[in-house]
């Protein structure tokens, strides 16, 4: 089985939890900012929160 110790990773700016580079990032990996789209979600909610 291939494993894939080498790529980079990041701390989601919602939860804090590290993520993995994905491919579907990879023309947009500098501005990945969240792990998932229920973290992207959380994100806005809580920016037009008062």
């Amino acid at each position: 089985m291939h494993r894939k110790p080498h790529l980079p990773h990041k701390a989601c700016a919602q939860c804090a939890r590290p993520f993995a580079w994905r491919r579907k990032w990879a023309r947009c990996w500098e501005e990945v900012r969240h792990c998932s789209e229920r973290c992207r979600r959380e994100a806005g909610r809580r920016e037009d929160a008062p």
